[in-house]
């Protein structure tokens, strides 16, 4: 439906989506300067993860008038995910969001979200991470300094590559950069492949340089990065969908008053549905402008990556909370 109204009507489902900011402005005392708030993102202003967080920065003006001096850095100015997290956890950068995935590295258990086809859609998606599993996961985040504020989805997850790749037996022998995550390195190199984690920052290069010769990307990233220039073979293979947060220091958090963390709180809900629908529009569209650029698209027999992937829930369940915790996701309705 979107897709078929344009942009000004994504704008005004948006709009009316995220309501009236007047509604819920809190009175205060204006502060001088504000306190500091610095925002990393890795992508450019035009895109749904810049969007997001100049949203909520607009709406948390009107709410808190003068209380805040929000800050956001574009382009990956301030690094990619892995030094994203770091200088939040080091207190230089206040919120970002964040691939679950990346995530990893402090609370290894939310690999369980990256499982090879776990989800059926992104509803399921949803019911799984508003529920039980989304809530017990947020308290394992907070414990290790991330404060969630709620989960997004970037899209599905494909394989982009130099030569044609349309078999999971395409892959054995090949470098394939990968998300700096043992769950994702453990996958690949079960399919045969040569896995080497490069930070999203400098996928392009590696790529080009031939330092890597696959990886795995949403539709709107391979778009956003020009990846197509370098690996012009995108195989729509959906293995994983790329979850993540919008999430802030915990430390931060902390530092504000009762009554700021309730409308940082009902703010982060409100923007968070409007990421996610221009996420998903934006990736037929992303597919589509990289087509036009000279990419190929393949759909390969999913049922043969299905196959392929399916041991691996077995081999790694472990490390994820057991084959019970996997069957709670793929049960949940």
């Amino acid at each position: 439906m979107l897709k078929l109204l344009g942009n000004k009507a994504v704008a005004c489902t948006v709009a009316l989506a995220l309501g009236s900011a007047a509604s819920l402005a809190v009175p205060t005392t204006a502060l001088a300067a504000g306190k500091p708030m610095t925002i990393s993102v890795i992508y450019g202003p035009k895109k749904p993860q810049a969007k997001i967080w100049l949203r909520f920065k607009q709406l948390i003006d009107q709410r808190l008038p003068g209380q805040f001096n929000i800050k956001v850095v574009t382009n990956g100015a301030l690094g990619g995910e892995k030094e994203t997290t770091e200088g939040i956890r080091l207190g230089s950068i206040h919120g970002a969001l964040s691939t679950l995935a990346n995530l990893t590295t402090w609370v290894p258990e939310g690999a369980l979200f990256d499982m090879p086809f776990l989800f059926r859609n992104a509803d399921h998606i949803k019911a799984v991470m508003t529920g039980p599993i989304g809530a017990e996961y947020k308290k394992k985040y907070e414990a290790k300094g991330f404060k969630i504020l709620g989960y997004i989805t970037f899209g599905a997850r494909h394989v982009i590559s130099k030569a044609a790749i349309r078999t999971p037996a395409d892959v054995k022998g090949k470098k394939m950069r990968v998300l700096q995550s043992q769950l994702h390195i453990n996958l690949w190199k079960s399919l045969g492949a040569n896995p080497t984690p490069v930070p999203i920052t400098e996928a392009y290069n590696a790529l080009k340089t031939g330092v890597v010769d696959y990886m795995d990307m949403t539709k709107s990233g391979y778009q956003a990065l020009k990846l197509y220039e370098v690996v012009p073979q995108f195989s729509e293979t959906g293995h994983i969908w790329a979850l993540g947060a919008m999430y802030v220091s915990k430390k931060f958090w902390d530092g504000l008053t009762k009554q700021q963390q309730v409308v940082f709180q009902q703010t982060a809900d409100q923007v968070i549905p409007f990421f996610n629908e221009l996420a998903a529009y934006e990736q037929g569209l992303a597919l589509d402008a990289a087509v036009k650029k000279g990419a190929k698209v393949i759909r390969p027999n999913k049922a043969a990556w299905q196959k392929a992937m399916a041991g691996f829930w077995k081999s790694y369940a472990a490390k994820v909370g057991g084959m019970a915790k996997i069957q709670a996701v793929v049960n949940t309705k």
